[in-house]
């Protein structure tokens, strides 16, 4: 539900800035794909962290847990900054490589410095929210989410629009308000943690044989997630050649779909705590059993939003724009992603659990000759051909099928489960 939560308040965004103008619309819209490079370094430490600290609690050594949970708070920090002067300086030439329009550029540039200014925040919540999933607490996450969401679309209503007095701050409002809400989560967080009987704390030690271990894991998830950032943002750039109004459509039926994909997301991480954690106890049947547990309710819930997605396309766009070539994008779109929900799901949680198992070379594998073999390579054919923009959106959706099938038929051979971390 967190994850759910988590769409909604992207949701509200696009749907707010969506009334300043296509432009900016789609520069919210392509910032998500240069936060997938930012997740690259968030990998690096919150996949191995969740492993290890899913293995710590199953073995019921908190202690252990705590120290490491706040030795990823000072690599987690360290890293943030790193990132945040790359991407105040560059947030520009980010829109311009990717081929946006003038508009386009001007608007991404200025929400993106934003964002980059609050990127140890960003870094911070990732890391929290992960580790108390690890722990097995989900529900305090929820709530916390619930209210910095409300938060966020308030402050989003005040800012960009300028009511109540305050400045009218357009995309630049949109940015701020999200940089607080992110903000207070952490706060949150760190209540939540101090307060009696957590799952876990922060205990000031360092152990550098952890931190390697998470690292030996990290690196592994670290480049899968950066092999397939680049790979989106080669994606997209083909999907940008067709004109702003096709990148528009691409992003608003992408963010419409992740109401089906976040919750798919939340089932994810929620089977590689399980996962971890049964590992941690040699209960090795449980954790088979968790990930088939946690992938059918993910294939059930999925599949129905993407049953809604293709009978009701045109209604569920129309509230983010009303520019008809993007609404034309988006529903096509829409009705070609609702078909593939149900392999998707089956991705999701069978690689979460492989991550949660240690097995981030395999995932790395996969989705590296997945994503080249059959989607991108094919997609620039495509558009050098001369195809519309829906063959895209029908090569990107016959991959996520067969990536689906890899992943099942690697859970299915349970080598992964006795991976050594």
């Amino acid at each position: 539900m967190k994850h759910l939560v988590d769409i909604l308040q992207v949701l509200i965004d696009m749907l707010m800035v969506g009334t300043v103008s296509v432009a900016a619309l789609a520069a919210v819209g392509m910032s998500m794909q240069f936060m997938m490079i930012v997740n690259v370094l968030m990998t690096l430490f919150v996949v191995g962290g969740n492993a290890l600290i899913s293995r710590f609690i199953g073995q019921g050594r908190k202690k252990r847990a705590s120290a490491l949970l706040f030795s990823l708070v000072l690599l987690a920090l360290a890293l943030s900054v790193v990132i945040s002067i790359a991407g105040y300086f560059g947030a520009y030439n980010f829109y311009s490589w990717m081929g946006a329009t003038a508009a386009v550029v001007q608007e991404g540039g200025t929400y993106f410095r934003v964002i980059s200014l609050g990127i140890s925040v960003i870094f911070l919540d990732t890391l929290l929210y992960n580790a108390l999933s690890a722990a097995g607490d989900t529900k305090s996450s929820l709530y916390i989410k619930l209210a910095s969401s409300a938060l966020n679309a308030g402050l989003n209503y005040l800012l960009i629009f300028g009511h109540f007095g305050f400045p009218e701050l357009g995309i630049e409002g949109a940015a701020i308000a999200t940089v607080i809400a992110y903000s207070f989560n952490n706060v949150a967080y760190y209540v939540l943690i101090k307060k009696m009987n957590a799952k876990l704390d922060f205990l000031p030690i360092i152990r550098w044989k952890d931190i390697k271990r998470v690292l030996k894991v990290g690196y592994a998830g670290a480049i899968d997630r950066g092999v397939s950032s680049l790979s989106f943002l080669f994606f997209v750039s083909i999907i940008t050649a067709y004109g702003t109004a096709e990148l528009a459509g691409y992003q608003v039926g992408l963010r419409v779909e992740g109401i089906a994909f976040m919750p798919g997301f939340g089932f994810a991480i929620a089977a590689m705590a399980l996962v971890g954690q049964n590992i941690g106890k040699k209960d090795f049947d449980k954790a088979y059993n968790m990930g088939i547990i946690s992938g059918r309710i993910a294939y059930v819930f999925m599949g129905s939003v993407g049953l809604v997605m293709i009978l009701f396309p045109e209604y569920l766009v129309h509230f983010f724009t009303k520019d008809a070539l993007t609404i034309a994008v988006a529903s096509k779109y829409l009705i070609l992603v609702g078909l593939a929900q149900i392999p998707l799901a089956i991705m999701f949680v069978y690689s979460a659990s492989l991550r949660g198992a240690g097995a981030t070379k395999t995932t790395l594998k996969v989705n590296l000759l997945s994503l080249w073999v059959f989607r991108l390579i094919p997609s620039y054919i495509a558009y050098k051909m001369g195809f519309g923009i829906v063959v895209i959106f029908a090569i990107m959706n016959l991959e996520t099928l067969i990536k689906g099938i890899i992943y099942w038929r690697i859970y299915s051979t349970r080598t992964w489960l006795h991976t050594k971390v």
